[in-house]
């Protein structure tokens, strides 16, 4: 929908209002306890969460879990999607013992129903990698990383946001445990997707910042000085007719 895109393309204080509008919509022709209040409630505390307000997000994404619950059952990919975003927030605020358990039911969930090489189970698993790099278990989370990468490659392509999520993943896990020359291909085939967004979109995709940020780190920490990873920077984006400034953001060209 277009609250969806708005925040897909980084645009949150367009988005919020439409979510909020959808909300009061649902609510009044189905009741406070439909599924399409819950997905309406997890959409809006996702952009809050997106937005620091995670004391607002919270009790939305809790009220969402017990409607798809009562909705679906307790094994319904609905209720995995729930649980996600009641992990994510979790570990967000530093509760990755509340936040673990979740995200294993999660992802038992959906690989009982969708099968093994799902995006969805591509989803958990970079989430629960995530949660293990968090608690120091890096040899538990690489794997997982890993196997999330080959199914979104598989399922999407190689040029897919996904996968650039995938790639930013392994690659800070790599540079956790020093293996600089491993991450940094991976890391500049997330930025690339990222460009590549932006040059067919004209909207800077959620978490280019982010990667550009972790490949700067990346090359700093591999040596080069501000000079070079100006340089490298530049012929990253250069094909997509974007410049960058290794100290800042990207602008267009």
């Amino acid at each position: 929908n277009l609250a969806q895109l708005l925040q897909d393309t980084n645009r949150l204080g367009e988005a919020e209002p439409l979510m909020r509008r959808a909300l009061a919509i649902d609510e009044q022709s189905f009741g406070p306890n439909h599924p399409d209040v819950a997905r309406d409630l997890n959409n809006l505390a996702t952009l809050l969460q997106a937005t620091n307000r995670l004391g607002e997000a919270e009790p939305l994404m809790r009220r969402a879990l017990a409607i798809d619950e009562q909705s679906f059952g307790p094994d319904h990919p609905d209720v995995a999607r729930d649980l996600n975003n009641l992990a994510q927030l979790l570990q967000a605020t530093n509760r990755l013992g509340e936040a673990e358990p979740l995200m294993r039911r999660a992802l038992a969930i959906d690989e009982q129903s969708f099968g093994p090489d799902h995006p969805e189970v591509a989803t958990d698993l970079n989430n629960l990698a995530n949660l293990l790099q968090a608690t120091n278990r890096l040899g538990e989370a690489q794997p997982l990383m890993q196997r999330a990468l080959a199914i979104d490659e598989q399922s999407f392509g190689t040029d897919h946001p996904n996968v650039a999520r995938d790639l930013n993943n392994l690659a800070q896990l790599l540079q956790a445990t020093n293996r600089l020359g491993e991450a940094q291909p991976l890391m500049r085939r997330a930025v690339e997707i990222t460009l590549r967004f932006k040059a067919a979109t004209g909207h800077e995709h959620a978490h280019q910042q982010a990667f550009v940020a972790n490949y700067v780190r990346l090359l700093e920490l591999r040596g080069r000085n501000p000079q070079e990873v100006q340089a490298q920077m530049a012929a990253v984006a250069r094909p997509f007719g974007i410049q960058i400034d290794a100290a800042d953001d990207s602008s267009p060209d």
